[in-house]
């Protein structure tokens, strides 16, 4: 159900509510306002698109997601695909990849994807945020100490031109950006200024100092993108080609499966602070919906936004008039405000973005993660973190997705027993079904656990512990919950070399669903229907 009317079914939308969700939205707003010129910018497209982004999509996810205290716009998260986008295929580029995935999005919300893709490991969301964080501290040294631009494609040879320049900083840059700095971090510890955003101080104090004193070599929006336009973005449809679409369907996925992971993390955590439920279906539906809709209107790509989400409810939003609210502040500010903008030092911003890359890398969480949990899966987060800074986040997410899958199958496979069982138990279980004993040359194997590739590995090294080949070889599978194809080849594989050794084969016990596999399988009818049965007493009565 859209967000909306979940509200309305809960009585959110009533006047009562009115108030305390329109000062949240101011609060988000104000909060917004810096981050989502900032976010822009690092991600090489112009301050006034990351506005435009926060409106579209903050109207779209408030109205239509899947829950409804979610606060959408750009983020951190997006920058290192982005900036990669806007450098090889330009901004025209970046808002076809971001319709794209918007339409991805959209389909995966409808075919009911959003609790699969809550399933990515801990590790590799943890490696590659903090991976994230680590590029987007770099990315802005440039700015923040007013260095002369670099060149480079890959990280290392970034940092290293950086490192090299670092020297050449430009003083009234960086001490603009250690004060603006300050404010961000040390602004809510002031008395009385404990509800004051620090990015706003930040971006308000210093934008006066530079209006004011006008330092020639303080790089400013104005000075570098020109003045703000001020209005309301026009819709534009872009140059869609097929080409065009064939070659970025690559980032256009990357952006969908971020904005999906990070989606549905914000919503989670806003879950966490209020004890609500979110549609996760219907929260990539809203996402897919604002990124079809955010670059038709000069935006980016978009997504849930964790810091602005918990900002919303710390100040009483529980309702989407929080976010409709805070995007029409920032519509207010476009109107009025916008010329003002031109003095604001890009120090500024990136001080802004090493908060936000400090609070991303969640360095705490991670340096906990790879003291307490098992090897492996510090391995896969290292791993991932390792190669999304120094490779890339798409394919950093790939394989620590396909190494935490491996790591799983591992664990998997060793929860797979297959044993002899020993004759006491099973004269102990017979005997209530009136049997004495078991027939000379029969051995009873019992498999406990799901029954796929490793299964059959674990079967073969039970059955090579035995002395001689039995006569009638029993297999019970009640504790079998389900078989894969591959276990039902490795099944059969083992089953034929057994019967080319003589050794009759009977399966008991299987369950409906095992059961309905092996006869798709055509495995009972190879068997034939008198080596397959319900029960152990039946078998053992039936030789």
């Amino acid at each position: 159900m859209f967000a909306v009317l979940e509200a309305k079914r809960a009585g959110l939308l009533g006047r009562q509510h009115w108030l305390a969700n329109i000062i949240a939205g101011i609060v988000v707003g104000i909060v917004a306002l810096p981050l989502a010129m900032a976010f822009a910018i690092a991600s090489g497209v112009k301050p006034e698109q990351g506005l435009y982004t926060a409106i579209v999509a903050g109207i779209a996810v408030s109205l239509f997601g899947g829950s409804r205290i979610q606060i959408a716009g750009p983020t951190g998260a997006f920058i290192v695909i982005l900036s990669g986008v806007v450098a090889q295929h330009g901004v025209d580029g970046l808002q076809i990849a971001t319709l794209m995935a918007g339409v991805i999005l959209l389909l995966f919300g409808l075919a009911r994807m959003g609790a699969v893709i809550k399933f990515i490991p801990a590790p590799v969301i943890l490696g590659f945020t903090a991976g994230i964080g680590v590029i987007i501290w770099v990315s802005q040294w440039k700015d923040f100490f007013g260095l002369p631009e670099v060149q480079g494609v890959h990280f290392h040879e970034k940092l290293w031109q950086l490192l090299q320049v670092l020297p050449q900083l430009d003083w009234t840059t960086t001490l603009l950006g250690i004060a603006s700095l300050l404010l961000v971090v040390f602004t809510s510890r002031i008395p009385r200024m404990s509800r004051v955003p620090g990015p706003l101080c930040a971006l308000v104090l210093i934008t006066i100092v530079q209006a004011v004193f006008h330092f020639e070599s303080v790089a400013t929006i104005g000075s570098t993108f020109g003045e703000i336009p001020r209005g309301l973005p026009s819709f534009e449809w872009p140059a869609i080609t097929l080409s065009r679409l064939v070659e970025l369907i690559g980032p256009a996925f990357a952006i969908a499966m971020l904005g999906a992971i990070e989606s549905l993390l914000s919503a989670v955590v806003a879950d966490n602070m209020t004890g609500t439920r979110h549609n996760s279906n219907q929260e990539l539906v809203g996402q897919g919906l604002a990124n079809v809709l955010a670059p038709l209107f000069g935006g980016i790509a978009a997504t849930g936004a964790i810091a602005r989400t918990a900002t919303n409810i710390r100040n009483g939003g529980n309702s989407p008039i929080a976010g409709v609210v805070h995007a029409i502040l920032l519509i207010l500010v476009l109107l009025f405000l916008a010329p003002l903008a031109s003095n604001i030092p890009l120090a500024t911003l990136a001080a802004i973005l090493f908060v936000v890359a400090w609070n991303m890398s969640n360095l705490r969480h991670v340096a906990r993660m790879v003291q307490r949990t098992p090897r492996a899966d510090v391995v896969i987060l290292l791993v991932t973190f390792f190669l999304t800074v120094f490779a890339d986040l798409v394919v950093a997410v790939n394989i620590g997705v396909v190494l935490a899958m491996l790591h799983f199958m591992r664990r998997m496979a060793g929860s797979v027993v297959v044993h002899q069982q020993d004759t006491h138990s099973l004269q102990k279980e017979l005997a209530q079904d009136g049997i004495v004993d078991v027939p000379q040359g029969v051995l009873v194997y019992v498999v406990e656990g799901p029954f796929f590739f490793a299964a059959a590995d674990a079967f073969h090294k039970a059955l090579s512990k035995a002395h001689a080949d039995p006569k009638v070889l029993l297999i019970r599978l009640g504790h079998v919950p389900f078989v894969d194809a591959t276990g039902l080849e490795a099944l059969e594989e083992a089953i034929m070399t057994l019967q080319g050794r003589g050794i009759r084969v009977i399966l008991v016990e299987a369950n409906d669903r095992v059961r309905a596999k092996l006869q798709k399988m055509g495995l009972i009818s190879k068997l034939g229907s008198d080596n397959f049965s319900s029960s152990l007493a039946e078998a053992l009565a039936g030789l």
